[in-house]
């Protein structure tokens, strides 16, 4: 492995500057300027680099994306190639380009067989702002253009533009200013949290209901469509009970409700299938990709549709009038080609679901099954969360358990790991490339994070 290469400039001079110049994400920024955010300066494989050369084995995959890791050497190669042949033309003035062909080509090769079309975007967020208008439109297409409200669940989360957080279940992203009009909302499936005496099972098909309770509310003639992500991604890594999904998919085929897929963490072999919704079993009419579709080399996203939507849009919509400038981005196409190539060629979703999957699978379980501090352990293939708890037997949650999470998530950075906290939830979600020493050092380096965590709550 090659040594991280030197910078010029002292860590405080970049910290000064980025206070100077940026507002981060879903931080404190007067609380970030005065601690100074970390300053990474290179990855390769798993491993990240800060500017004091800190090393990091990067537990969460950037933001779930990076899933062939850092420097590959492939993907660096294909941008630089098609920067060469073609930097960049649009998919406007009745134009298209090889590379986004060939790029659907092997998308659609790797998808099940009832989706044909794709409209790519920049982003997840900006494929879940898309799926609005196109569903909306479908309905309209053919006839219902009545069916215009959206539902999503509490607490999941499908990007932060405005329609996509209001799409999403994060309340204090709608008390922002995160709403707009027809989106409406059921909860989540968060059995440990909220299914109080009732089995997994029952609790599933409990929250499922709440769909069709919901559909009947507003009108089936007006709901458009059902969003939800396969596994809640952002809002902690939660898993539904098994029950859940096939009474969710009756329900939207017994309404005629469409049922739309965000596939943007769950999509690209992270759960050892290549789409997280062929894990859980059921068939969504559009599904929202971005991510892992370029490992996360160039930002690029879309929305897949299913031949049902496309086949109307296409015979009988006329003008669609939508449009990106970077839609289809030929450097963005050739890197999502080479490394859906790689994902394919060398194996890689196969391997997470024989065999790396299941060995940090097992591996957690025999870190944090008998953990004093560990309530539930959830997760498949290259997934998995921790909840938190201060009572096992009654489920009870830590008070603080944002705090203690939190604190969590220092240590493991403390100790050279990063995973991430959500609520009472300590996530991860490492490269598909993952070995398996690297797995045993991500869940050895998790213990000690934790441990720390249980000594501050008095669990240890």
């Amino acid at each position: 492995m090659n040594l991280p290469a030197q910078i010029n400039r002292r860590t405080e001079d970049y910290q000064q500057s980025d206070a100077a110049h940026h507002i981060h994400g879903f931080v404190d920024q007067k609380a970030l300027n005065a601690e100074g955010p970390r300053v990474m300066v290179r990855g390769e494989g798993l491993y990240l680099w800060d500017s004091e050369g800190k090393r990091y084995l990067d537990g969460m995959s950037g933001l779930w994306c990076t899933q062939l890791g850092y420097g590959r050497r492939d993907l660096t190669a294909a941008a630089a190639a098609q920067m060469d042949q073609l930097a960049y033309y649009n998919m406007f003035f009745h134009t298209t380009h090889p590379a986004v062909i060939e790029l659907s080509e092997l998308l659609f090769s790797l998808l099940p067989g009832h989706y044909s079309h794709v409209i790519y975007t920049n982003s997840g967020s900006e494929a879940n702002e898309v799926l609005i208008r196109t569903v909306r439109r479908y309905w309209q297409v053919v006839g219902q253009p009545q069916k215009k409200i959206m539902i999503g669940r509490w607490n999941g989360y499908h990007g932060s533009t405005l329609a996509a957080s209001a799409l999403g279940g994060m309340k204090f992203m709608h008390d922002m200013g995160g709403m707009i009009p027809d989106v409406a909302h059921i909860d989540e499936p968060y059995w440990f949290a909220h299914g109080g005496e009732l089995t997994p099972a029952e609790f599933g098909r409990r929250c499922a209901l709440q769909l069709e309770e919901k559909i009947l509310e507003l009108g089936a003639e007006n709901v458009a469509g059902f969003i939800a992500e396969p596994f809640q991604g952002a809002g902690g890594m939660i898993f539904p009970p098994e029950s859940y999904w096939p009474e969710i998919q009756r329900i939207c085929r017994q309404y005629d409700v469409l049922l739309c897929a965000d596939e943007v963490i769950g999509g690209f072999g992270r759960t050892g299938e290549w789409f997280a919704h062929q894990h859980f079993g059921f068939e969504p009419d559009t599904l929202s990709i971005a991510k892992g579709l370029t490992s996360g080399y160039l930002p690029m996203g879309g929305l897949v549709l299913s031949k049902r939507i496309a086949e109307a849009l296409v015979e009988q919509g006329g003008v669609f009038a939508h449009g990106l400038t970077y839609s289809g981005h030929p450097v963005a196409a050739a890197v999502a080609l080479a490394n859906l190539k790689a994902l394919r060629d060398e194996g890689i979703v196969r391997q997470v679901k024989d065999d790396t999957g299941p060995y940090l699978q097992q591996l957690l379980h025999d870190a944090f099954g008998n953990h004093p501090m560990v309530g539930e352990i959830q997760g498949t293939g290259l997934l998995g969360a921790l909840q938190f708890v201060e009572d096992k037997a009654t489920r009870k949650r830590f008070a603080n358990e944002n705090d203690l999470a939190w604190q969590c998530r220092t240590f493991g950075f403390e100790e050279g790991v990063i995973i991430r906290s959500t609520l009472g939830r300590m996530i991860m979600a490492p490269a598909l490339v993952a070995t398996r020493a690297e797995l045993d050092e991500l869940v050895d380096k998790t213990r000690i994070a934790v441990d720390r965590t249980a000594r501050i709550a008095g669990k240890l």
